[in-house]
């Protein structure tokens, strides 16, 4: 029959042989038993860990207001899979993730606890060289479209040609606008913006070419327009399908000439700068119902660059979620793991109509209103979590139905793969609702 002596020689030698880090507290929070592999990790020999207090051996970022082992002890329940940075013996930091439970003696009574804890740093170094391959320009994708653009942009920088970004909202097109600038020789001079949407005509020309005091009622001063403010840079000319057509003909002669003059003034300037164009309308359509001039469009379209849709790189969506997480959660103080399965599930399917933005002002809302170490679907706009509940109850509202036919373009196999439900269920709701597609 085997010793007490014994028993504990035989769970030593178990838990040496296990490749995380375990130990155990008392129910003071002082060190009772210390595997080898948190000897490893920690650089903490047994010797030095057994007898003091937990939070000066095993010295991680939370240890003082969230201490997965005093929650698990306080609460009488597991605390898994929660990363946090830990301090090893030469104070260098390390990502672990960490299990703690609660021990209990034969009557149940809590004696202290115990951790299991699992070094990170080989995972986040590869999570992290995965990341660097697939970006480019603060940008980032591993779509073989998107990854095309990234090999042209350093060759399409370096010559001074227009430039047309093509891309529905929210895909990204000021990002690539930014890099052709800062990978051109123009790199030192300034990167100007317009939105030709934003204003009203005769501001929009005074914003672009300047004005001439007197020009107009409440032109009291001269003001240089962006074509001054860019000189030896680069006019980023976002949303030229909507520049006025009175306007094409003046952003003409610039291009053509590289003169111009300002609004109100016959002095002719000069315009030492590189022009590049973005819409989210495809200008041969503009074109062909006189919305956009023609010699215009041939003059800005010598190098297109067609930014694809989220919905059609869906590949991207993992990527730019964890790109996403990690800046928000910078700006916003927090540390937060990732996405519970069921909120990843939903945002792997969500169609994003409103492309990266939509993604990127997703997450951010999701991160303000966590309070815990992962994002949960009811931190997902009102409308995600509202089909998830719809689709559990294994029914749909007409409106609701109606929406997620819009959405996937009559898809049925994408809009049963989005609930989770047969394409037959989804005939009968179609059928019940009498709706036509």
């Amino acid at each position: 029959m085997s010793s007490p002596q014994d028993n504990l020689l035989h769970l030593h030698t178990i838990l040496d042989s296990v490749a995380d880090g375990v130990f155990t507290v008392d129910d003071e929070m002082k060190i009772t038993s210390f595997n080898r592999a948190a000897e490893e990790i920690t650089g903490f020999s047994r010797a030095e860990a057994m007898g003091q207090p937990c939070c000066e051996v095993f010295r991680t970022n939370v240890c003082f207001d969230q201490c997965p082992l005093r929650e698990a002890i306080d609460k009488g329940r597991n605390i898994t899979n929660r990363e946090v940075d830990l301090l090893d013996h030469e104070n260098r930091e390390i990502p672990i993730s960490v299990n703690a439970s609660v021990l209990r003696d034969e009557a149940g009574k809590a004696i202290g606890g115990v951790e299991t804890f699992r070094d990170l740093s080989q995972l986040r170094a590869l999570a992290s060289e995965v990341q660097h391959s697939f970006s480019f320009q603060n940008m980032i994708s591993r779509n073989p479209q998107m990854q095309q653009l990234f090999d042209i942009l350093p060759d399409v920088a370096n010559s001074d040609v227009t430039a047309l970004i093509h891309g529905e909202s929210g895909t990204g097109k000021e990002l690539f606008a930014q890099a052709l600038h800062n990978l051109s020789p123009r790199k030192d001079g300034p990167l100007v913006v317009i939105n030709c949407g934003a204003l009203p005509e005769q501001l929009l020309e005074a914003e672009i070419f300047g004005v001439k005091r007197g020009a107009y009622t409440g032109a009291v001063a001269d003001r240089a327009g962006r074509l001054s403010l860019a000189q030896g840079g680069t006019l980023f000319l976002d949303e030229i399908g909507d520049l006025p057509l009175a306007l094409q003909v003046k952003l003409l002669r610039v291009l053509e000439n590289n003169e111009y003059q300002a609004l109100g003034s016959d002095e002719t300037r000069h315009a030492d700068v590189r022009f590049i164009a973005a819409s989210h309308h495809d200008l041969n359509i503009l074109v062909s119902q006189k919305k956009f001039r023609q010699d215009l469009f041939y003059r800005l379209n010598i190098i297109t660059l067609k930014i694809p849709a989220l919905r059609d790189r869906r590949e991207d969506i993992p990527l730019l979620l964890d790109m996403g997480l990690k800046k928000i959660c910078s700006k916003h103080g927090k540390k937060i793991q990732g996405f519970s399965s069921k909120a990843m599930t939903y945002l792997l399917q969500h169609p994003f109509d409103g492309n990266v933005r939509e993604l990127l002002n997703m997450v951010e809302r999701a991160v303000i209103l966590c309070r815990e170490n992962k994002i949960k679907l009811e931190q997902l706009p009102f409308t995600v979590s509202q089909q998830l509940e719809s689709a559990q109850r294994k029914t749909l509202t007409r409106q609701e139905l109606q929406h997620l036919i819009e959405r996937y373009r009559g898809n049925r196999q994408q809009i049963a793969k989005h609930l989770g439900i047969d394409r037959t269920t989804l005939w009968r709701w179609i059928k019940k609702y009498q709706i036509s597609q």
